[in-house]
């Protein structure tokens, strides 16, 4: 082998154990003792005890203390149950829907739009509303109807019962409604004054449903 060739393969030998060398210093030896990586943190499960604490890391509670935490006031335990079996509900927002609800359904109601009514009423309470609203029409009775607003709403009734959720609200309204009979003559109300009334409905919705809505299953107050 000519010396040119020899000293050229020794000097690559040389810079390969150079850098095998410093692998080996940066990188290091498996000793067989080093720690295991962590595993990723799950929803369901608490870290590993040696895992560091992170600030953006909150651990859901356990079934034991959302119990201990349920309120002392009936209705609030009972939204707080409701609000456990569907993340998604907010008092607020149901109580902006039930003052929805309620313009829309006595305004209805006082046409005789059974349409309207249908997709909002539990089956019992629409053939209620059904039947007065037959009546006035075997009668040729007619009713002018004016919504004015909401003096009040509140809820004072709330229930979780396996997927059935129940919530009743005692609201206070006002509105024109006059009634007049087949000749035209006024047979109750006033097309001139704004009526107070009060009325408690009850809603239920299926929790685990998908369908969002609520329905109307009772009524006690000044609705006729």
């Amino acid at each position: 082998m000519p010396n040119g060739q020899l000293l050229e393969i020794l000097i690559l030998a040389a810079v390969a154990a150079v850098i095998l060398f410093r692998l080996y210093t940066v990188l290091g030896r498996r000793t067989g003792q080093e720690a295991p990586p962590r595993e990723s943190y799950r929803l369901s499960g608490n870290p590993p005890a040696d895992a560091a604490p992170k600030d953006n890391v909150v651990a859901l509670p356990s079934r034991g203390e959302q119990i201990a935490d349920r309120p002392a006031d009936p209705v609030a335990r009972g939204l707080f149950d409701i609000k456990l079996a569907d993340r998604t509900f907010e008092s607020e927002h149901f109580l902006s829907g039930a003052r929805a609800a309620y313009e829309m359904i006595v305004t209805a109601f006082a046409r005789g739009d059974r349409a309207a009514l249908k997709p909002l009423l539990a089956s019992e309470v629409f053939a209620a509303f059904d039947q007065v609203i037959a009546g006035r029409e075997q009668r040729k009775e007619k009713v002018e109807f004016t919504f004015v607003g909401f003096k009040d709403v509140k809820i004072v009734h709330a229930s979780l019962k396996n997927r059935a959720a129940e919530i009743t609200v005692a609201i206070g309204a006002q509105f024109i409604s006059a009634t007049q009979g087949a000749d035209g003559q006024l047979i109750d109300g006033d097309p001139k004054s704004v009526r107070d009334v009060t009325d408690v409905w009850s809603f239920t919705r299926d929790v685990k449903a998908r369908d969002p809505n609520w329905l109307l299953v009772a009524t006690s107050g000044g609705l006729s």
